[in-house]
């Protein structure tokens, strides 16, 4: 079997307020391209892999410079659904210091939240495939979505691929009736690795710590052990348990770490001090890319692929926009300890 990668979901116009500006400052946006699905997709593309992202945009000039982007980042867009009326736009106010980013979204009505069961053969799509990812962006955006992602993550487990997902826990999408509480679970259940960050097991499954106090910005990796073991009690069918761990000291500085529990071993990364943050945005979706790569990649060292996983989004909050444009070699290089920044000639 090959290991092309499947993901689904949404993907968004991007319009970024420059130089940390306000948005009542703006007078312009950086335009780009970004959603949590794709952005998993460009991740492995750049580590070499052949990778699907399946969604569905609007037949006009935005939906065909969504495709031209993604294949630019080797991307395989054959499988992307045309149709509906729009596409979806977040706006991005970056903070700085105490000031937080902030994102709104404009995404009502987008093409992929009125796609349906049926519309995507899914059997086609994942011919030749070994793994399909979502995240729980995706049954937020509305109960057609939610529905399709059910399809898609049935449909794959019985062509016996590997299932991830990423809880992504949004509050402000789940508006279409039901709860991530309601949704979830029929759907994670299904999941072969499960990734979230030290919120997301709380806030869609009730499942936190007992001790950690995030908004003292210090997370510490063993306040969480607790939690992958009530999530692996939950989802027993879930091979990997993985805990991103951010601590927020201010906007641009943050801690940066994660842990992994293989229903045997809690697996911990180094701790990074990101102290000079370019863009935050993508980060748990760069790591979940890495992520993917390290247990391809490196069989059997769940070690090594948790330690890529911290390394390649770590590198992430370097770059502007959502996607993580990093290489395998630079990974591997910040892995082995070399984080001087230095000018390579």
């Amino acid at each position: 079997m090959s290991n092309k990668i499947v993901t689904f979901g949404e993907i968004m116009l991007r319009l970024a307020t420059p130089l940390h500006q306000r948005f009542s400052q703006a007078a312009s946006f950086c335009a780009s391209f970004g959603g949590g699905e794709a952005n998993v997709a460009v991740s492995l593309a750049n580590f070499g892999f052949e990778t699907d992202f399946v969604t569905r945009l609007p037949d006009n000039d935005l939906g065909r410079s969504v495709i031209m982007d993604l294949r630019k980042h080797n991307v395989g867009t054959g499988h992307i659904l045309k149709g509906g009326e729009r596409l979806g736009i977040y706006f991005l106010e970056t903070g700085s210091v105490s000031r937080p980013s902030k994102v709104v979204y404009d995404r009502s009505h987008s093409s992929i939240s009125e796609i349906k069961p049926g519309m995507v053969d899914w059997d086609k799509v994942f011919e030749g495939a070994a793994w399909f990812h979502w995240t729980g962006i995706t049954p937020a955006i509305s109960e057609g979505a939610a529905a399709t992602c059910l399809e898609a993550i049935k449909t794959a487990k019985k062509k016996g691929l590997t299932v991830s997902c990423d809880l992504n826990y949004r509050k402000n999408l789940w508006k279409w009736g039901a709860s991530a509480g309601e949704v979830m679970p029929q759907m994670v259940e299904y999941c072969d690795v499960i990734l979230g960050n030290e919120e997301d097991a709380e806030k869609v499954f009730g499942i936190k710590p007992e001790k950690a106090d995030i908004a003292a910005g210090k997370v510490e990796s063993a306040e969480f052990e607790s939690v992958c073991v009530k999530l692996k009690e939950r989802f027993p069918g879930a091979g990997k348990i993985i805990i991103t761990l951010r601590g927020s000291i201010s906007a641009d500085h943050n801690t940066w770490s994660g842990i992994m529990f293989n229903g045997a071993k809690f697996f911990s990364a180094p701790v990074y001090q990101i102290t000079h943050i370019v863009d935050r945005v993508g980060g748990g979706d760069s790591f979940m890319g890495g992520l993917i790569y390290g247990l391809l990649a490196y069989v059997n060292d769940d070690q090594k692929a948790l330690d890529f996983a911290v390394a390649a989004s770590c590198l992430k909050h370097t770059i502007h926009g959502d996607f993580n444009l990093v290489t395998v070699p630079e990974v591997e290089q910040l892995m082995k300890g070399d984080a001087s920044g230095r000018v390579i000639r």
